[in-house]
């Protein structure tokens, strides 16, 4: 049995006794690589979230030409996300840790105009989350688009790439390797045991599901 699925069901059953501890470890901070300030913020508080740790990594798509709308729509790389969101992340980044994996980011808070073009794109709301409806939890500042990366920075094989609009970037797809298989069980039922909740069609998508947010209008660059 792959030694990573034979570990997993252990280390998910330890995360919600170890939560407490976690959190207070992000407020006082006595280590490398964990939180990195002491600052109280309120749990709507939007925040960056690399000003508060060290623990992840970045790949923000939109401000690059390489994502669907294959142009650049982020005039910046910032992570933002709620705080209470980010005390999650940070929960499921030290679980990842015991396996020598960090999170990467894609994507993080979305404007409601660059979703606006997305769906100019992409109208199908198994993707794209309808700008002229409820819109997206990216527009909300708790959802993120994510993966898993190793000690050399490499991405773990998920199976397709970030934005794959199909049936093989489904969680219910079971044409993949045993490693994907196992690297998306990982994925999420790590980021499930820290209060996040998966979409059906995305491997990548997670949306904090404790409280639902306003959408934001906090700049996403300074």
């Amino acid at each position: 049995m792959n030694k990573l699925l034979f570990l997993l069901p252990l280390v998910i059953a330890c995360t919600q006794q170890k939560t407490e501890k976690t959190l207070v470890a992000q407020e006082q901070p006595q280590q490398e690589d964990t939180a990195k300030v002491e600052i109280q913020y309120h749990d709507t508080t939007m925040v960056k979230l690399s000003d508060l740790s060290d623990l992840f990594v970045y790949d923000m798509k939109y401000a690059t030409d390489d994502n669907f709308l294959k142009k650049t729509v982020y005039e910046c790389t910032n992570c933002l996300v709620r705080y209470q969101v980010a005390k999650a992340l940070i929960v499921a980044a030290m679980e990842f840790q015991q396996y020598g994996y960090k999170i990467k980011f894609f994507d993080c808070t979305r404007p409601v105009e660059v979703q606006k073009q997305m769906w100019e794109i992409m109208p199908d709301a198994r993707y794209v989350a309808n700008p002229y409806k409820s819109g997206s939890i990216h527009n909300r500042g708790a959802a993120v688009d994510i993966t898993l990366v190793d000690e050399s920075g490499e991405e773990l094989d998920m199976g397709t790439a970030f934005d794959h609009f199909g049936e093989e970037a489904h969680h219910a797809y079971t044409d993949i390797s045993d490693e994907v298989k196992t690297n998306r069980l990982l994925l999420k039922k790590t980021m499930e045991s820290a209060g996040f909740l998966p979409i059906k069609t995305e491997w990548w998508h997670y949306n904090f599901g404790v409280e639902k947010f306003n959408i934001t209008k906090v700049p996403l660059c300074d």
